[in-house]
């Protein structure tokens, strides 16, 4: 199997590039960095040994604006295997009416193959935008086949038109890959994928059946087109595409995606508190929950499921759980779970100086969003370190008086403090330079702090 390239990616780069978007919570992104490298190794162990080593799952603890779910989206980007993320409280117990848990290996599985067919698309790039232009050049310049043709019992070769022709297609060849015919409007053909409205009846849906109805009905019917008028540009992009995807070969995609899923592929597995219940209560809900559990208890340990690309096996695919576990705890779930998820490590809560570093340092971070929207306006904003300073000392006052969320709470306050500038940019401030001090901030932001049931609503 074709390694993956960012699996050989040690653990301090892991970190490292989860640094530039994740301020703080150095274990979290250590414990993740181990695991997702571990995978790498358990490809070079010995064949013997290598479906011995099982993944150690990983529950995320901490309270919610911390960075668990932001360390989840940027892992997605960095690791470049098939990658999940979801709900736990999307699913119910089996027999209640929701999606049931094993649509996790279903969903996990249509990103492993769309994965690997853009890869292998990827490929292919060149030669199917070279076939996408000959159908352009056949639209525009239609070709003369040679042919011979009887008058008068003679036979008469049309080799003239054909040359005249050919040198007709030659320069019109030269103008598309100049890019001169670029808006040139064309009419083409794309295929219309039909597939025709079926309910089934009964306690299994059509995902559960595991077949691919499309491919079922796409086989019977006779293949639709439709016809589409657009610039020569956009029809290239969709003639490439459909080129590609005949030059695929669709079956070494499927057996490639499922090994690279069963070996490699990763769940994260967010707001999993919200599945666990307080012991002692009854009934209700919860009984919902703990079923919801207990069904995934096969799906984490190792269990094999039926998609519509064949049987999956779960029993390398690497599980991270998350949850802020205000309510509940780790103990409240059930404990056949809880072994699951061997490793356990606990986020801490943002202080002031966590927050200057979000404002500050992170590629995407809320300052360089807010001057990157209004130098569209022709407006330039700068924020002084006082200024900063400021916020993020408000920030931190209103999650302790208020309640706790962490770096969301910056988005309130900056919404709240730019509210004017935002609204008054196109007419008032362009060309103007907007510097943010402590004076404005306290200014625009004192009297709300002060005012705690106002800052209930309003921060």
């Amino acid at each position: 199997m074709k390694k993956p390239s960012s699996y050989e990616l040690t653990p301090r780069e892991i970190v490292r590039e989860l640094d530039r978007y994740v301020v703080g919570q150095g274990a979290a992104k250590k414990s993740v960095a181990i695991a997702i490298r571990n995978r790498w190794r358990r490809l070079h162990t010995p064949e013997h040994l290598r479906e011995e080593i099982m993944p150690n799952n990983i529950i995320l603890i901490g309270p919610t604006g911390v960075g668990k779910t932001e360390i989840a989206r940027r892992l997605a980007k960095l690791v470049n295997a098939p990658f999940l993320k979801i709900e736990a409280t999307k699913f119910t117990e089996v027999g209640y009416v929701g999606r049931d848990v094993d649509s996790i290996v279903r969903d996990l599985t249509e990103i492993a193959v769309n994965m690997v067919k853009s890869e292998k698309a990827a490929g292919v790039r060149d030669k199917a935008r070279a076939m996408a232009d000959e159908r352009i050049l056949d639209l525009i310049v239609p070709p003369v086949r040679r042919r011979q043709s009887v008058e008068a019992g003679q036979p008469v070769d049309l080799l003239a038109d054909f040359d005249e022709n050919k040198a007709t297609r030659d320069k019109f060849r030269e103008k598309l890959a100049a890019g001169e015919l670029e808006t040139r409007n064309v009419e083409i053909e794309i295929s219309a994928a039909q597939v025709p409205a079926m309910q089934v009846f009964g306690p299994m849906n059509v995902e559960e059946m595991g077949v691919n109805i499309q491919e079922m009905f796409g086989n019977i019917m006779p293949k639709k087109t439709k016809k589409r008028k657009m610039p020569i540009a956009e029809a290239r992009e969709l003639l490439a595409f459909e080129e590609a995807q005949k030059l695929i070969d669709a079956e070494a995609a499927v057996k490639e995606a499922l090994e690279r899923l069963q070996n490699s592929g990763i769940v994260f597995l967010d707001e999993i508190d919200k599945i666990a219940g307080e012991k002692g209560r009854g009934g209700g809900p919860d009984v919902s929950r703990e079923g919801v559990q207990r069904d995934l208890l096969p799906i984490v340990e190792g269990t094999t499921v039926l998609t519509k690309y064949g049987m999956v096996k779960t029993d390398h695919v690497l599980f991270i759980a998350s949850g802020a576990f205000h309510v509940s705890k780790p103990s409240d779930l059930i404990p056949e779970l809880q072994g699951r998820f061997p490793i356990r490590v606990e986020l801490q809560s943002l202080t002031e100086d966590d927050f200057v570093k979000i404002l500050t340092i992170p590629q995407n971070a809320l300052m360089k969003q807010y001057a990157a929207l209004l130098a569209t306006e022709n407006v330039t904003i700068e924020f002084a370190d006082d200024g900063i300073r400021e916020i993020a000392k408000i920030a931190t006052q209103v999650n302790e008086q208020v309640e706790n969320i962490g770096a969301r709470r910056l988005h309130t306050i900056m919404t709240t403090l730019l509210e004017e500038v935002m609204f008054e940019s196109p007419d008032m401030y362009g060309g103007k330079t907007i510097r943010v001090t402590r004076e404005l901030v306290e200014e625009k932001l004192s009297s709300i702090v002060k005012d705690k049931d106002l800052s209930r609503y309003v921060l």
